[in-house]
């Protein structure tokens, strides 16, 4: 409740890749984001930044993974913030280039892979990652007015699921990658000791 997709997450059971969604996008899906993304797209800045100060208003946590943004405390001061502004553009062409890949899917999840690896070098946990989708889709709404349907947020829902779901996994890959790095690591140290004894 309260979340823009509440009723999609599934429930977290053991294992941390157990609350991984298998979501599969429709062709109708595909079909209804490429359409809706051309309306978005042309307030692609101004989605980027509402979508930002909504989650830091709605969920001020996620400023902890921000380094930039900790300490405002004036979120009005956020919307005339260039980082922000950056970071906006950055998440919006991110949505682009996914919505562009909607029918190549081993792109599309190989960018999304990626880019899941790389908020585990952030720092960025995946428990915020669904709070940007539940965002965006509130930022679009009023954009799409009455081309906003249950079969559009459908579509939007689901498109964030699929992000969110194969974004856990690069985030875990790359932790388990980075832990056996680190083990790997520590056990060489005490054998290039033994071999220069």
């Amino acid at each position: 409740m309260g979340c823009a997709i509440s009723g999609l997450v599934p429930k977290q059971v053991g294992d941390v890749m157990d609350d991984v969604p298998i979501v599969h996008l429709t062709d109708d899906h595909r079909e209804i984001i490429k359409e809706t993304w051309k309306v978005i797209q042309e307030n692609i800045a101004k989605v980027g930044i509402i979508m930002f100060v909504g989650l830091f208003e709605t969920h001020p946590e996620c400023k902890d993974v921000f380094f930039l943004f900790r300490d405002v405390e004036d979120l009005e001061r956020l919307w005339n913030n260039k980082e922000l502004q950056t970071h906006g553009l950055r998440i919006m062409h991110f949505i682009e280039k996914s919505v562009a890949r909607l029918n190549q899917m081993e792109r599309l999840d190989q960018l999304i892979l990626d880019l899941g690896k790389s908020h585990y070098r952030y720092n960025s946990p995946p428990k915020y990652y669904m709070y940007v989708g539940a965002e965006f889709i509130r930022a679009v709404q009023p954009i799409l007015k009455d081309n906003w349907t249950p079969e559009v947020e459908e579509a939007w829902k689901t498109l964030f699921l699929y992000i969110t779901s194969i974004m856990k996994q690069g985030y875990v890959e790359e932790e388990k990658n980075q832990r056996n790095t680190m083990a790997n690591t520590s056990r060489e140290r005490p054998e290039k000791r033994l071999n220069v004894i």
